[in-house]
């Protein structure tokens, strides 16, 4: 996904799903600034895009396994609180130029994150070993990039 935003200049998420700072994120935290619960959103794409590695990892066992997230300001969006606090609907792709950074595992990450991708759902549903696996991807930061360094760190990967 990341390369097609390179190629074309947009990238349409699947489904339309984003994560953002919503009312309902706010509410679930008792205390917290704008930074810090943006990172709460941030924190939810990434479980969200090991969702994604999942499918690919099926379909590919030599995918790269890294957890990416990208940083956009997208005014059209439709609050989505059925699916999560964090979740909401995106009316249209987003451009290269509305991101405003982009977010990506290093490699020492990557056996955590290829664990982890492979008991995403479980964790979801409560199961607490799937939950632990999870938490060793989690404890992973995700490295800062601007967007104009996208294509040079793509051709690194």
């Amino acid at each position: 996904m990341l390369r097609t935003l390179v190629k074309t200049g947009e990238l349409a998420p699947v489904s339309g799903t984003a994560f953002a700072l919503t009312p309902a994120l706010r509410e679930s935290y008792a205390t917290g600034d704008a930074e810090e619960l943006e990172y709460a959103a941030l924190l939810e794409a990434a479980r969200a895009s090991l969702r994604l590695l999942a499918v690919e990892l099926d379909a590919d066992p030599e995918t790269l396994a890294r957890r990416a997230v990208l940083a956009a300001d997208v005014d059209d969006v439709t609050l989505r609180p059925d699916l999560d606090n964090a979740v909401v609907r995106l009316a249209g792709p987003v451009t290269i130029r509305q991101v405003a950074s982009v977010h990506v595992d290093g490699a020492d990450a990557e056996p955590a994150v290829r664990e982890a991708a492979q008991v995403v759902d479980a964790a979801d549903l409560g199961d607490p070993d799937a939950e632990f696996t999870l938490g060793g991807a989690e404890d992973h930061d995700l490295a800062w990039y601007a967007p104009q360094e996208l294509p040079f760190l793509l051709d690194l990967l």
